[in-house]
């Protein structure tokens, strides 16, 4: 049984608006994959999982049986090319995780749609929408509580090494991202300069504190602090 023009035309269009939601909210951020890159991933996705479950309507018969599934598992797996483009490393760091998560998801809101699983497609639309705009406060607030950490301090000689730091620490020693040792011409000690990642406010006084607290160290001082 084929699908009726109108119907075919309208599941294109629903996935075209669905996909453009998502599009303008990573437009807004500046990415690549932005409104265009969305709509055509999600009215493509839309048009393969049509063409997989109507468009071979003629050559069924008894002998002959078609899986439209097959397609959609393609299109999921085969969408990953545009993620991976979408993702760039810049200074040491992974940008676009977020984007192409998007895109992939884009592509399952087509299928939806394609279909004719119009309360999913709308559905996911939604919760995706909440999951990229109405959460992105929340987090941005939450990694600025979890900053680097930069700690200049004052030790006796050969003091402050890899394993005095992470038998000091414990498990924060993890977050170590950079530790220089520097010698001081005037007196017998030497200037250690640390950066750590993601500590919170609570680390930081917790760090600050065992710190001062060891008889080797002379001074802690936290950069950017009066």
């Amino acid at each position: 049984m084929g699908l009726p023009q109108w119907e075919l035309i309208l599941r294109l269009l629903v996935a075209a608006a669905l996909g453009s939601l998502i599009g303008l909210e990573r437009e807004r951020l500046g990415w690549a994959a932005g409104l265009r890159t969305h709509m055509l991933v999600c009215v493509g996705a839309c048009l393969m999982m049509i063409v997989s479950a109507y468009g071979f309507s003629s050559t069924l018969g008894e002998h002959v049986v078609l899986d439209p599934s097959r397609v959609a598992a393609q299109v999921v797996s085969g969408i990953g090319f545009l993620g991976a483009g979408s993702i760039i490393l810049r200074n040491e760091a992974i940008k676009g995780l977020t984007t192409a998560a998007s895109v992939w998801a884009v592509a399952g809101i087509g299928l939806a749609a394609g279909g004719g699983l119009y309360t999913a497609a709308v559905a996911t639309t939604i919760i995706i929408l909440v999951i990229l705009a109405g959460l992105k406060p929340w987090e941005e607030r939450y990694k600025a509580s979890r900053t680097a950490l930069e700690l200049s301090l004052t030790a006796s000689r050969g003091t402050v090494t890899v394993g005095f730091l992470q038998e000091v620490l414990g498990s924060r020693s993890g977050r170590i991202q950079q530790l220089i040792v520097r010698s001081r011409e005037e007196d017998d000690s030497e200037q250690v300069n640390v950066v750590m990642t993601r500590v919170s406010p609570k680390d930081t006084r917790e760090i600050v504190q065992k710190l001062e607290a060891l008889p080797a160290i002379h001074q802690v001082r936290v950069a950017g602090s009066a």
